[in-house]
């Protein structure tokens, strides 16, 4: 049950309405994570834009890397909803139920991660639980695992994202289920 009043897809009218299809039109259906902005339709838009843009935009990094980094740094976080809602989608990628449960638990050396995986993997657990002691070297191992700058700016925005959206679902009570966490598009 959510701390705050949410308004329902069959309430809304105007600008929420408006918001919430075009929410659907391109995910599939409408989250739990984007519900809980029903009250303020225009950060839920802009929050929708920049979840495209970063998991869904033009980058270096595959789909798959960017759930894989949704999915560990939620794991971190203990954030329920954002962890299930993106294992779903990186099992879709990865078809293997194991590696996916590896990530889950935050045992990402079971997951027969590539060398490129495990320096984006280490960067964003680093950055989520200890962002104050980053320091170029990090950037670098990321750089020796063949990211350019570029792909280390994804990564980060990335991590800083899920940080964010993780305190989102945690501070107002985001409701999650197995049922909600399917249908999407990815």
């Amino acid at each position: 049950m959510p701390y705050i009043r949410i308004i329902d897809e069959a309430e809304a009218t105007g600008e929420l309405k408006e918001a919430y299809d075009t929410i659907a039109k391109t995910r599939g259906k409408v989250a739990n994570i984007m519900k809980i902005h029903s009250l303020n339709p225009q950060a839920m838009l802009q929050h929708l834009e920049l979840y495209k843009t970063l998991l869904f935009g033009r980058s270096g990094l595959k789909r798959a890397e960017r759930e894989l980094i949704a999915t560990i740094v939620s794991s971190i976080n203990g954030c329920d909803y954002c962890t299930h809602h993106h294992a779903e989608a990186l099992r879709a990628y990865w078809k293997d139920e194991e590696r996916v449960d590896s990530i889950i638990n935050i045992e990402p050396e079971k997951a027969n991660l590539s060398e490129r995986e495990l320096a984006m993997v280490d960067y964003a657990r680093r950055l989520t639980e200890q962002p104050t002691e980053m320091t170029e070297s990090h950037a670098q191992r990321l750089r020796d695992a063949g990211l350019s700058d570029r792909d280390i700016l994804d990564v980060n925005l990335i991590t800083s994202y899920f940080n964010f959206v993780n305190r989102v679902a945690e501070g107002l009570g985001v409701p999650y289920s197995e049922e909600e966490m399917k249908g999407y598009r990815y």
